[in-house]
């Protein structure tokens, strides 16, 4: 159970949230050795009062889950996030652009949040999406994360037609260079997929079954 722990990210993102879901992630991550919670932006904050002495750390999502807001939003979002308290910023691609083949302005959006979350000494992890994606687009977006140091690159958001699956894993890991780590997510609801995503070559797995899964 507890080398399964550290692999998962609980996460709770369903747009009914109330304060009460993220006290309870934040009792389970605490509990049980999850090293991540991952939480709406709204309630940065209150996780931190209720991690205030734990190694916990507290993730949000910017962008999320569409991924087309303009780069200043998400640049606003990402500084407010962390002036909240935020240790981990999962970022939704501006998948628009990169189905319209924009890498000019995608490169450029994950620079900018690259710097501010590495010069605020944050994770930043960049949400893929990989269900609306092909391989050219997903090989191109690993390219990305390789050249401006990204610190994971993140298949879904769990909000789309689908999410991890084993042989995107695979190809992920063979596309990104061995410093640059995989969170799979989406639809990760038993053991024996999330011991497959891993085999595959995922360091984190962001789910909201973690209790049930461990």
């Amino acid at each position: 159970m507890e080398k399964l722990a550290q692999y998962i990210e609980q996460t709770v993102l369903k747009p009914n949230t109330i304060l009460e879901d993220v006290e309870r992630v934040c009792q389970e991550a605490v509990s049980h050795n999850f090293p991540v919670v991952i939480i709406p932006p709204f309630f940065v904050a209150q996780a931190r009062a209720f991690l205030i002495k734990s190694d916990v750390r507290i993730g949000t999502v910017i962008g999320f889950p569409l991924g087309y807001n303009l780069p200043e939003v998400k640049i606003l979002e990402t500084e407010l996030a962390i002036e909240e308290g935020a240790d981990d910023i999962d970022m939704v691609v501006n998948i628009a652009a990169v189905k319209s083949k924009d890498w000019e302005s995608v490169n450029k959006e994950v620079k900018s949040i690259v710097q501010i979350c590495h010069q605020s000494g944050k994770i930043f992890k960049l949400i893929f999406e990989t269900c609306l994606l092909d391989d050219e687009e997903i090989e191109k977006l690993c390219s990305i994360c390789n050249d401006l140091g990204v610190d994971y690159a993140k298949t879904s958001t769990g909000f789309s037609t689908a999410g991890a699956d084993v042989e995107t894993i695979s190809k992920m890991r063979s596309w990104l260079i061995p410093t640059i780590k995989i969170k799979a997510s989406g639809g990760i609801k038993d053991k024996n997929l999330l011991q497959n995503l891993i085999q595959a070559g995922a360091d984190r797995i962001g789910t909201s079954m973690g209790i049930k899964i461990i």
